[in-house]
């Protein structure tokens, strides 16, 4: 089989996940971290042992296992420099002059003496393995070109592949101190002294220990206001399915607004994505309309702000900032969001777009109250988002 080439744990990680990320799967930095960590501690003394700790560090779906596997093969063909992380992002990955196999797990039974087929023999079957690292490959660049095409230039079958695959993301935010705390065994916030005295009649009275208390660290509320306006139709099916995986995943609540604000947390807790759609747009009966930014937003903190979810929350909104409303309109309402929420993200389709400036009224005066701007119009931007929504917290 060969020996391994002499790359460190880390090196080799960080090639791996850039190349699984170029070929279309998720590869976040702390599955290199973790893969990383794998390697220093179970150092793999061949390639099958290689295979099965960087399958189990990084594979997360059985789909994911062909990609997987042609870009394994491509680095250790030895077509590949793993220490290497340059090049073009939107390339696919390279792949060995010859196919292998997928290794067995460590723990199976040598095969039997005298065994046939191509596998014990290593011939036959050349033809049909060569077909399928074809079929591999260009099923790995179809999906990394989906990443960076627009919404807008999808087709039907393309923008549900890409729903597909927004199902992935995760979206969380920063986390911030509770008033709630819990028991410490380190001196802590507070001394607890309902505690302190029952541990005290363990002793005869006396307070040998003392028991401490620190505030719980929880997650921020996650608040996603999206605009399903006739200018956002190219975007919408997307955007829902985010803010449904937002609903089911980070407990966020989600609206909708074109005319008139509409609440859509329950509609989108169903698991049937398409389902969550339908339930959607029948509960907003403004779908496709004109766009009332300022009295959405406005709306959105009278019923929602100082004690509900808008207090102390990332707050996701997701315009074009087309706005009917005066812009002065959309300042103040933007101006009271900001006074109430820990962080504005806004996300804007038409920001990729060549020689793209914040010019339209809505837009120009929403942005000094953001903390963010990005784009999100591709799946490689939504994954800006992701980041955008996680930063820094407090």
């Amino acid at each position: 089989m060969g020996d391994l080439p002499p790359v460190g744990a880390g090196p080799l990680a960080v090639g791996l996940t850039t190349a699984l990320h170029r070929a279309g799967l998720p590869a976040p930095p702390d599955r290199a971290a973790g893969l990383a960590r794998a390697l220093q501690l179970v150092p793999p003394v061949d390639r099958a042992a290689l295979y099965w700790t960087c399958r189990v560090a990084l594979v997360t779906d059985r789909a994911q296992l062909p990609v997987f596997d042609a870009v394994f093969s491509a680095l250790f063909d030895g077509r590949l420099d793993p220490a290497d992380s340059r090049g073009d992002p939107t390339a696919p990955p390279a792949v060995g002059s010859e196919p292998r196999t997928r290794p067995s797990p460590p723990d199976d039974r040598p095969a039997e003496p005298g065994g046939t087929g191509s596998a014990a023999t290593g011939t036959g079957g050349d033809d049909g393995a060569e077909a399928e690292r074809e079929v591999l490959l260009a099923a790995a660049s179809a999906e990394e070109r989906l990443r960076h095409t627009s919404f807008a230039d999808l087709d039907a079958r393309e923008v549900d592949e890409v729903r597909r695959l927004v199902r992935r993301l995760v979206l969380g935010t920063p986390p911030r101190r509770s008033r709630r705390r819990r028991p410490s065994r380190r001196a802590g916030d507070a001394l607890d002294l309902r505690r302190t005295v029952r541990a005290a009649q363990r002793t005869g009275g006396d307070p040998a220990r003392l028991v401490h208390v620190v505030r719980r660290s929880v997650p921020r509320p996650l608040v996603l206001l999206c605009d399903v306006s006739r200018s956002m139709e190219p975007y919408t099916r997307v955007y829902l399915t985010l803010l449904q995986g937002a609903v089911a995943g980070a407990r966020a609540e989600a609206f909708v607004f074109s005319t008139r604000l509409t609440r859509l947390t329950r509609q989108l807790a169903v698991r049937d994505p398409d389902q969550a759609l339908a339930r959607a747009a029948a509960a907003a009966p403004d779908w496709a309309g004109g766009t009332r930014l300022a009295e959405a937003v406005r709306r959105f903190v009278a019923d929602h702000g100082r004690r509900g979810p808008a207090r102390g929350a990332v707050v996701l909104l997701l315009s074009d900032g087309w706005a009917q409303d005066d812009p002065e309109e959309v300042a103040d309402a933007m101006r009271r969001l900001r006074r109430l929420a820990h962080r504005i993200v806004w996300v804007n389709p038409r920001r990729a777009a060549p020689g793209y400036a914040p010019l339209a009224g809505g837009m120009a005066a929403a942005l000094p109250f953001c903390d963010a701007f990005v784009s999100g119009h591709s799946l490689a931007a939504l994954e800006e988002v992701v980041a955008a929504v996680g930063g820094p917290g407090g």
